[in-house]
Formats: C-alpha cells, structure tokens, sequence
C-alpha cells in the first residue's frame, strides 16, 4: 500500500497490517526493531486512512522470526508486564535520542559542505 509523503514516512517505509481484537485493520509503519534483555520488540507507528499519524502514539510489540524458515511471517505478541514494558519504553528513548543526535549530526555535515 502507498502511502503519502507525512511525517516522515512515505511509500519506501516499511509498513505492516495489525488486526485489533475488535476485527479492524490498522496500517503500521515499522519504526525500528529492539532488543532488550535479548528479546527483540518492534515499534510501530499506527497511520490514518491519509497515511498520518497526528497524535504521535508509538505501539511496541514482542517480535519474533522463526530462524527454520526465513519465509515465515514474524509473530507479534503482547507485552502484559509492565516492568517489560517499561524496559522497551526505555530502549525506544534511547533511540530516539540517538536518532536526533544523528540528525543533528548530518545536519551540521551538510552546512558544513555548503560553506566549502
């Protein structure tokens, strides 16, 4: 599925369909995939019928591939544990401030190059 170019995320993001309990399809963009107490989580971003996200709500759930068959889709799973929870919420900070400090980074490169 194609989705417009906001905040961020445009057709070349990976995106993944999560069914909710209540039997509605939500189109997810994938944000990143953590490991924390070498468990893997996902982070997904839930999109509008538009292809946005005003809200900011980031979803995260356990990940797993099946290392028999790279074919196979990975299962999600529900994180019931808070102290679980809060570890992944931790992780995702983490990367977050990781992210913008790359970004300051480029950012910077880029002004630099314009100068020369």
């Amino acid at each position: 599925m194609a989705q417009k170019n906001n905040n961020g995320y445009d057709a070349e993001e990976m995106t993944v369909e999560i069914e909710l309990d209540s039997g509605e399809t939500i189109v997810c963009a994938i944000i990143t995939i953590l490991t924390v107490d070498a468990q893997d989580y996902i982070v997904l971003l839930p999109l509008d019928e538009d292809g946005e996200n005003e809200d900011g709500e980031v979803w995260f759930y356990r990940y797993c591939e099946d290392e028999n068959d790279p074919d196979a889709e990975p299962a999600l799973g529900y994180i019931d544990n808070d102290e679980e929870y809060e570890k992944v919420e931790d992780a995702f900070d983490e990367y977050l401030d990781g992210v913008e400090f790359d970004e300051l980074v480029e950012l910077a490169d880029d002004e630099e190059t314009e100068e020369d």
